[in-house]
């Protein structure tokens, strides 16, 4: 009897340290928010998976889960970048690339700092131009290249992400 009294007792003790950053509450709330906000997005399974991914869509509002996305952005332009850069090391001089690498700083320095702020702001206008641009600027990217693009799924991937973020901005209040 003892012995079971101190396993509880152990067993409480240890799940009230348990830090709190490590469990993830989800609520109905959050489900519905997200599940509404992502039926009005061009890709509900890209809006639906990058958003839950990220434990800040935990009691995010619709600008939250706007600025989840903005960050969803920057990831694949960083990578995008990255591998445009590995290709020029492969290819120097290479035009389309050379071109690709200006659309994504431009998008990382410019675009990605204007969006998250639109968004903050509440600006759904300046915020859904924005990532329109963005969109617009990976396919740009993509049609530099006279064949098949090295870098087509990453400007989808690209594409994909910033017209969901385009997409929630027009559903800001």
């Amino acid at each position: 009897m003892n012995n079971l009294i101190s396993l509880a007792l152990i067993f409480l003790i240890q799940v009230s340290l348990l830090p709190a950053s490590q469990c993830r509450v989800y609520l109905p709330m959050d489900a519905s928010l997200i599940d509404k906000t992502c039926k009005q997005t061009p890709n509900y399974d890209v809006c639906v998976s990058t958003i839950n991914s990220d434990p800040r869509s935990t009691g995010a509002d619709v600008k939250g889960l706007g600025l989840i996305m903005v960050d969803a952005v920057k990831d694949k332009a960083t990578g995008a970048l990255n591998k445009a850069n590995e290709l020029l090391k492969q290819s120097p001089g290479d035009q389309a690339l050379l071109s690709c690498v200006k659309i994504y700083n431009e998008v990382l320095q410019n675009d990605v700092p204007q969006g998250s702020q639109a968004f903050t702001q509440g600006d759904s206008k300046s915020a859904e131009q924005g990532m329109n641009d963005i969109a617009t600027e990976a396919d740009s990217c993509e049609s530099g290249f006279s064949s098949s693009s090295p870098l087509v799924g990453n400007n989808k991937a690209l594409l994909d992400v910033a017209a969901v973020a385009a997409a929630i901005a027009r559903t800001l209040p």
